[in-house]
């Protein structure tokens, strides 16, 4: 694991490399350093471990998600801000199979840092939503639906978004409590 400006050090010595073989004729060996350049600029904007991760999700396989999460020691010096963002939002999903205020933390985080994609970002709000309805504060989670459902352009959350406010419903209503309403025993006499 790189610090993210060694990968643009990296970069500077790889264009530099291109443009003194261009200057020696040797074209072929700098386009090969402009196309290892190329490779160190996409790593600077996305992270090969986080990479790593989203495809082991991918797989489901949540502990080998955790295990490449884990490899990232020190996330605001390694990772751009999008970047933290969404090693936020990874550890917001492992974590929220255990520990639900700690997945909140991640997810709010997530959120503030600000992730590429309007879909990652509904979905986080949406797990957002979730945790505060089983905390029962129905007004944030209902603020955090209708921003979920304004972020999915695509409408690929439309069903979870539905079947959420579906059990929002269930809960607001008041539970029936049997044995009539007259109390008890002292409306028999």
């Amino acid at each position: 694991m790189f610090h993210k400006n060694i990968k643009l050090f990296f970069a500077a010595v790889a264009i530099g490399l291109a443009v003194w073989q261009f200057f020696e004729g040797n074209i072929g060996n700098g386009i090969m350093y402009v196309l290892l350049a190329g490779i160190f600029i996409f790593l600077y904007f996305k992270n090969e471990i986080i990479l790593l991760a989203f495809l082991r999700l991918r797989k489901q396989d949540f502990p080998g998600a955790k295990k490449w999460l884990d490899k990232i020691k020190n996330p605001e010096a390694s990772l751009v801000r999008k970047q933290q963002g969404y090693y936020n939002y990874l550890n917001g999903l492992m974590v929220s199979q255990s520990n639900m205020n700690e997945a909140e933390k991640y997810f709010k985080k997530a959120v503030s840092l600000g992730l590429n994609m309007d879909t990652d970002l509904a979905m986080a709000k949406l797990n957002l939503a979730g945790i505060a309805m089983t905390k029962n504060r129905k007004r944030e989670a209902e603020m955090l639906l209708a921003d979920a459902k304004k972020l999915d352009k695509h409408n690929m959350l439309d069903d979870q978004i539905k079947m959420m406010k579906q059990q929002m419903k269930r809960a607001g209503v008041p539970r029936q409590q049997f044995g009539g309403g007259r109390g008890g025993r002292r409306g028999r006499r």
